[in-house]
């Protein structure tokens, strides 16, 4: 099912509501243009160059991309709306922030953000996960992250994919395998019982997604790379109170 076109006002149409609300997740195209893509592509590259160069050798597991056995690659990165000019910029664009409002209401900030590299072959996959059990916020629907592709997503590269309406379902207990207590999934036995809906997102386009919606990513075995900016919004009232990983509340940025 297409999802419609973003309505000409700030906020999301009714009908881009109704599907989230239905199905956890929505995608709205055409936020960024492809040259702003590969503006924020560019100063992202530069910083992760920086970063790699600085990573000491016991956090490389966490940052560096282990599907790729050629060269050494980032994963992921965090905070970049701390850190990288334009993607503060972006996280605070008002055609973004007016439909983050319409989805959890108004006095926005941004918790917690990240970069997802997904090199060409060989970029590995993210197991399924609910973001709210990872943040552990005080209100389960005060968060809503903005996935904002910079590169197309599609099947082939490892785009998101969804568990219809598991929104409306309970926070699951995680587990992670031994070893990476950082790559915190949900359990085999829930995900059984749970169908994975592809999700594609073009170049410049923004999914958005429940902190309670299951999702997960394939690996990259294209020639092709799949880059995104990961925007986790709160509104005034919501916190990370019992968060499963450690998050730093003094870099929240206000930004609506």
């Amino acid at each position: 099912m297409s999802s419609p076109t973003p309505s000409s006002t700030r906020a999301l149409s009714p009908d881009l509501l109704a599907l989230y609300h239905e199905r956890g997740h929505v995608t709205v195209p055409g936020l960024l243009s492809r040259d702003e893509a590969q503006t924020l592509i560019a100063d992202i590259h530069a910083w992760g160059e920086r970063f790699l160069a600085e990573l000491p050798p016991g956090q490389r597991a966490w940052y560096v991309d282990g599907g790729v056995k050629a060269r050494e690659v980032l994963r992921k990165l965090d905070n970049p709306h701390r850190h990288v000019p334009s993607v503060q910029a972006l996280a605070a664009r008002p055609a973004l922030l007016g439909w983050v409002e319409s989805i959890i209401g108004p006095g926005l900030s941004v918790y917690f953000s990240q970069v997802f590299f997904k090199p060409p072959e060989g970029g590995g996959p993210k197991p399924a996960h609910q973001d709210n059990f990872y943040f552990g916020p005080n209100d389960l629907e005060g968060l809503v992250t903005a996935w904002i592709a910079l590169d197309d997503a599609t099947v082939e590269n490892g785009c998101l994919y969804f568990g219809e309406g598991t929104h409306r379902g309970p926070v699951y207990p995680h587990e992670a395998p031994a070893g990476e207590p950082y790559n915190l999934q949900l359990r085999p036995d829930v995900l059984a019982r749970q169908p994975m809906t592809p999700a594609p997102v073009p170049c410049g386009g923004v999914s958005f997604h429940h902190g309670g919606t299951f999702h997960q990513s394939g690996p990259n075995h294209s020639a092709h790379w799949r880059r995104a900016v990961a925007l986790h919004y709160v509104n005034d009232g919501t916190r990370f109170v019992h968060p499963a990983l450690p998050y730093d509340e003094t870099l929240m940025l206000r930004v609506g």
